[in-house]
């Protein structure tokens, strides 16, 4: 990698019953048409929470309560703690080909309102308030949905936040819910003293949390991308500019500390200005958005100029614990080891299980290694690497700056090629990582690294050869793995500077591969 340089309830009823009458007239004129269509109702059950501590059908983390305040009533609370995001989810029987309206008051800090299974655009919306505001989003199911999720949720490390009238106004089927009535059926505006902040909103599924809610499928092929916290040529770009197809982005990079082991993070000023101003507080909302996207965003540590050193019992608890206080300061998923100057596979170990075990379910841990790094079983980032496989995500070895290599058949193969990916895969795939962990680190561009750039065309030739025994070069492994892992790119910024062609390409290749 290249391193960086250096709310009343009284009014919210009130509010609720005028919108509750609109809709009704909307509905009144919608099937007044000639048309014969179903009738516009709320078809959440239980959606004001009316029923106390009887949150059902309400399927909800274990951290999520009915709590009764005396001027407002029943509301849901929930309280994230750890890799719990305090989530909770209803399935909601719709008609097909039918468009409704989803929403929901909301009070707290990083709160998220969606659906998912819609058969169309899934929607996703959040907020950021300490008063009442409204989240409301509105999508069209598919020709053949019948179902869908609807999910909210907050976020790790923030404080607990409050949810209450949520509802789906839309063509009914035939069984409305018993709060499709009266004001109860629409979701309040928050009241004249709150000041609802801008609410975001994306195209797809709930952010991973805790079982009990259903998840959007997780990519069986990923692609990593790294995105620069810092300017060097490449595209300037903030999380929200990183495209869709990358599953995983490695934030580069985490500095070094005056204690050993210990990192840190600071938002690059120079990449700020170049931005026209890039806070903390957007920084942590983008990172936000993709986690509700789907996507995870990680902290890498190292770079080529790297200099974390965890070499000892005292600095794998520096690092465990600066990298954890990191992921609860900025919603970082996990964390991506890239130093290039040398690992000690032992304590790099050591903090990676305690890390892990601070962050809990959901923990992200990628590496990226250099060529020599993988050549046998014997080097310390191989033995991490297998030191770490119970918690590992994926390897992304670099395929790059390196010359010609030997592969696992023993032949000499020059970087830039297929043969080169497809023959330095298989020591990882045959010395015993999961094909699962195995990814193919490329540069975006032949700027983006000193030598070794290899066209999108022939990383997806190499995808299929390891996968499948097809497009194959010369070397053809002995047997296929089709759990490969996917692909990363040094960066999102070089790629985006280049045209995509990593994101489009090589992406859309991943994801359609079974």
């Amino acid at each position: 990698m290249r391193a960086p340089h250096r709310h009343p309830r009284g009014a919210r009823a009130l509010l609720a019953g005028l919108l509750s009458a609109a809709l009704a007239l909307v509905g009144m004129v919608l099937t007044g048409t000639g048309t014969a269509t179903a009738a516009n109702v709320d078809v959440i059950q239980n959606g004001d929470f009316s029923a106390g501590n009887h949150i059902a059908p309400w399927t909800c983390g274990p951290t999520v309560t009915a709590v009764n305040n005396p001027a407002t009533g029943w509301d849901l609370q929930g309280a994230p703690a750890g890799s719990d995001y305090a989530n909770c989810s209803q399935q909601v029987t719709v008609l097909p080909n039918s468009t409704y309206t989803l929403s929901a008051a909301v009070q707290g800090t990083y709160v998220f309102l969606g659906a998912t299974g819609t058969g169309g655009t899934d929607p996703s919306t959040w907020s950021s308030n300490t008063g009442w505001n409204t989240l409301s989003s509105t999508f069209t199911t598919g020709a053949a949905t019948t179902s869908v999720q609807v999910w909210f949720h907050g976020w790790y490390g923030q404080s607990a936040y409050l949810v209450d009238k949520v509802t789906m106004v839309g063509p009914g089927t035939g069984s409305p819910s018993p709060s499709a009535s009266g004001s109860s059926s629409v979701s309040p505006k928050p009241s004249d003293s709150a000041s609802p902040s801008p609410s975001t909103s994306t195209s797809s599924s709930p952010s991973p949390s805790s079982s009990t809610t259903t998840q959007p499928p997780k990519q069986k092929h990923t692609l990593t991308g790294y995105w620069q916290n810092f300017y060097n040529g490449a595209t300037p770009q903030r999380i929200s500019d990183v495209p869709a197809a990358y599953d995983i982005i490695a934030v580069a990079f985490a500095d070094a500390t005056g204690t050993q082991g210990a990192i840190s993070f600071t938002l690059d000023p120079a990449l700020s200005s170049k931005l026209n101003g890039y806070t903390d507080a957007q920084f942590k909302a983008d990172i936000a958005a993709k986690h509700a996207a789907g996507k995870k965003v990680i902290i890498s540590v190292g770079g080529q100029n790297g200099t974390i050193s965890v070499a000892s019992s005292a600095a794998a608890s520096n690092f465990a614990n600066s990298a954890y206080s990191l992921i609860q300061t900025y919603g970082f998923d996990g964390i991506d080891i890239d130093l290039e100057n040398g690992v000690n596979a032992t304590y790099m170990a050591q903090a990676l299980h305690t890390l892990a075990a601070k962050v809990g379910t959901g923990f992200v841990l990628t590496m990226a290694p250099q060529t020599i790094d993988m050549q046998s079983t014997g080097t310390e980032y191989f033995k991490l690497a297998l030191a770490t496989k119970d918690i590992l995500t994926i390897v992304n070895m670099q395929y790059y700056n390196s010359g010609a290599m030997l592969g696992c058949d023993g032949g000499v193969y020059s970087q830039g090629t297929e043969n080169f990916l497809t023959g330095l895969a298989c020591i990882q795939l045959q010395g015993g990582l999961d094909p699962s962990q195995v990814g193919l680190g490329v540069p975006a561009s032949t700027s983006a690294a000193g030598g070794g750039y290899t066209s999108p065309a022939t990383v997806n030739a190499a995808l299929d050869c390891l996968a499948a025994g097809t497009n194959c070069g010369s070397f053809k492994p002995s047997k296929t793995w089709p759990g490969i892992g996917g692909a990363m790119t040094w960066s999102t910024n070089w790629d985006a500077l280049a045209g995509g062609g990593i994101a489009g390409t090589v992406g859309s290749h991943l994801h359609a591969m079974p």
